[in-house]
C-alpha cells in the first residue's frame, strides 16, 4: 500500500480509501444492492489486509447500517489509531424538524449519533454532505469548529458543493479563527469531469485533500458497455447522473477498454489510475462490495498512464449538466 500526507494536515491515509455506501441491509429499501454485515465484515478484513487504512461512510447509508456495520468490524480487526474514518451529516432517513440540514442543533445531534453507531469517541474526519442553504454558513462553521474542540473529530471536510461555497465556508472560518475545511469529497470520474472546471483548481492552489466519490461512475467504468449488474438495474441515483449521457459516455467507456487491454489490466484499474495522476487527488472513494473489487483496486496504484493514454482517455468528453452539488431548487425539494 502507498501511503500520502492529507492535504494541508500530518495525517497519514491510504491512496485507496473504502467506500461503504453499499453497506447495509437490503431489505430498508434504501439501496437494494447492499450487502450484509457479514459480507460487509469480509470485506473491511481484506481493506485491511491489504493496508487501507482510510474508511468512508455517512450518517445517511442504509439508514446509519453502515455505520454499525464498520464499528463493530474495525472493534474486531482494526487498532483505531492507525484508521482514519470518515463520516458525514446533512442527510437524515426522517424528514423531521431539526433532524437534517447543518444547523448546530442538528450537527451536535448526528455526530453523536454516529459515534454511537461506530462505537468510537472520535471520527478523524467529519464531512458536511451538502451544503445548506437555510442555515447561516457562520452557524455551520463555528458548529463544526465545536465538534473538533470538543475532540469528537479531528478535522473538517466538505463535499459536492460549489467551488464559490467551499471559499465562501472557508473564509468565514478564517475570519473568525475556526477550524478550516481540510478536505473536498466531490463527484468525479472519466464520464463526469466537470469539477475540474473550478473545485479542482481551487483544490491544488489551496492544497485541499480531494478524495472522489464514484470514481468508476457506479460501475460503467469497470465493465463492458452492454454488461449489467443488481446495481446497474436498481440504483436509481446511479442512473439519475448517468442515465441521460449515454450516448456521449459510451465513446469513453470503450477507450477504457482499449488502453485496459493495452495493459492487460482491469478497466476499473485504468479509471483509478486515471483519478491517481490528478493533483490533489489523495484518495478515490471505491465502494466495494466485494473482496476482488479491493484489491484491483490496490493494484491500480502500480499503473502509471503515458500523457498519451490520459489525453486519448479524455479527448472525448463533453461538458455534462452539473450533478452532485445541491441548487436551492435541489434543497427545496429536498425540504419539502
Amino acid at each position: 500500500m502507498k501511503y500520502t500526507k492529507f492535504g494541508n494536515t500530518g495525517l497519514d491515509v491510504s491512496r485507496i480509501a473504502l467506500g461503504t455506501m453499499g453497506f447495509g441491509n437490503a431489505s430498508t429499501g434504501m439501496f437494494p444492492w447492499a450487502i450484509d454485515e457479514e459480507k460487509s465484515q469480509d470485506v473491511i478484513k481484506t481493506a485491511l489486509d491489504l493496508g487501507i487504512n482510510f474508511f468512508d461512510t455517512a450518517n445517511i447509508y442504509s439508514h446509519g447500517d453502515s455505520e454499525k456495520f464498520i464499528g463493530d468490524a474495525l472493534k474486531k480487526y482494526a487498532d483505531r489509531d492507525e484508521i482514519v474514518l470518515a463520516t458525514k451529516v446533512f442527510f437524515t432517513p426522517e424528514q423531521k424538524p431539526n433532524y437534517a440540514g447543518l444547523s448546530r442543533k442538528a450537527i451536535m445531534s448526528q455526530i453523536d449519533q454516529s459515534l454511537k453507531r461506530l462505537q468510537t469517541d472520535y471520527v478523524d474526519l467529519y464531512i458536511i454532505h451538502r451544503w445548506d442553504y437555510n442555515t447561516p454558513i457562520e452557524e455551520t462553521m463555528e458548529a463544526l469548529h465545536d465538534v473538533v474542540k470538543s475532540g469528537k473529530a479531528r478535522y473538517i471536510g466538505a463535499s459536492a458543493m460549489f467551488a464559490w461555497q467551499f471559499e465562501e465556508a472557508q473564509a468565514v472560518a478564517k475570519e473568525h479563527g475556526w477550524t478550516e475545511f481540510v478536505s473536498m469529497q466531490n463527484h468525479m470520474n472519466l464520464l463526469y469531469r466537470e469539477e475540474e472546471r473550478e473545485m479542482m483548481p481551487l483544490c491544488e492552489e489551496k492544497n485541499i485533500a480531494v478524495t472522489p466519490y464514484s470514481p468508476l461512475a457506479s460501475g460503467r467504468l469497470a465493465r463492458d458497455w452492454t454488461a449489467t449488474t443488481k446495481r446497474f438495474e436498481t440504483d436509481k441515483v446511479a442512473r439519475s447522473k448517468y442515465d441521460s449521457t449515454e450516448d456521449q459516455d459510451e465513446p469513453i467507456v470503450q477507450r477504457v477498454g482499449k488502453i485496459a487491454e493495452k495493459y492487460g489490466v482491469k478497466r476499473a484499474q485504468i479509471a483509478l489510475a486515471w483519478l491517481l495522476q490528478k493533483p490533489q487527488v489523495v484518495a478515490p472513494i471505491v465502494g466495494a462490495t466485494k473482496k476482488n473489487h479491493l484489491v484491483d483496486a490496490v493494484d491500480a496504484l502500480d499503473i502509471t498512464l503515458s500523457k498519451e493514454d490520459v489525453d486519448f482517455l479524455e479527448e472525448p468528453y463533453l461538458p455534462h449538466k452539473l450533478v452532485g452539488a445541491f441548487t436551492k431548487a435541489d434543497a427545496d425539494d429536498y425540504n419539502r
